[in-house]
């Protein structure tokens, strides 16, 4: 006689499966255990180089900080000097002072280090290094408005300077774009307008110093705009 089949209890079916999954997993590690290591160990690697990374990201910010901080002072103090202005640019070894040129090549992807692309920039154009300046404008990359704005208004300037009128007035243009409401809006709309004057389109010269009156009313520069109009229709 047949003896009833044992029922297999829940817990029991349970237990088998946690048994045979495990086996299956550890074959699985027994197999290929030389190439799991290998990408543990990389990804302890990659944690590890990104640890450093980061911290000296961080030291290398300082580090641009404090030595921008020194030219800054010295451009402060004599902004057009051209002893000064040289000095900011190149340094002074003997005296222990980083020039931009060095701190940008040095630290230029921190923060600090970006921030001296736009003092480098501003440097050159005072000097009358109206090409290095457009260049140093051009690496220059940031989020901040004013900063943002005046970069685009250097390179305008150093454009202007090189007669490069055309290009001059859109980069005016922008600087306005970048910070409509900043202080020096308008004078970069006006700078806009005599730029296009000068690259012969007299029509995006009105129509700029037009704009100039309807927001920028109150301004100095709106104040000659109706001058500036007849002398490019006449």
């Amino acid at each position: 006689m047949l003896k009833p089949k044992k029922k297999i209890a829940k817990k029991e079916l349970k237990q088998d499966t946690l048994v045979t999954t495990y086996q299956k997993t550890s074959g699985f590690y027994s197999q290929n255990k030389k190439y799991i290591n290998y990408a543990l160990t990389a990804l302890v690697i990659a944690a590890i180089a990104a640890v450093i990374f980061i911290n000296n990201r961080r030291t290398n910010n300082e580090k641009a900080t404090s030595e921008l901080g020194k030219v800054i002072a010295i451009l402060d103090a004599n902004p057009t000097d051209p002893t000064s202005v040289a000095t900011a640019i190149n340094g002074r070894p003997e005296q222990g002072i980083v020039g931009l040129k060095s701190i940008v090549n040095s630290y230029g992807g921190t923060e600090a280090g970006n921030l001296a692309k736009y003092y480098l920039g501003n440097a050159y154009y005072i000097s009358g290094a109206y090409r290095e300046a457009l260049e140093s404008y051009d690496d220059f990359s940031g989020s901040d408005p004013l900063l943002v704005s005046g970069s685009r208004a250097g390179e305008a300037s150093a454009l202007e300077a090189l007669g490069r009128y055309a290009e001059a007035a859109d980069a005016f243009e922008s600087a306005v774009r970048a910070n409509p409401e900043g202080v020096s809006a308008p004078e970069y709309l006006n700078s806009a307008a005599r730029c296009f004057g000068l690259a012969g389109n007299p029509g995006e010269a009105v129509r700029l110093l037009n704009k100039l009156k309807e927001e920028y009313p109150a301004s100095a520069s709106a104040r000659d705009a109706d001058r500036a109009i007849t002398r490019f229709t006449i």
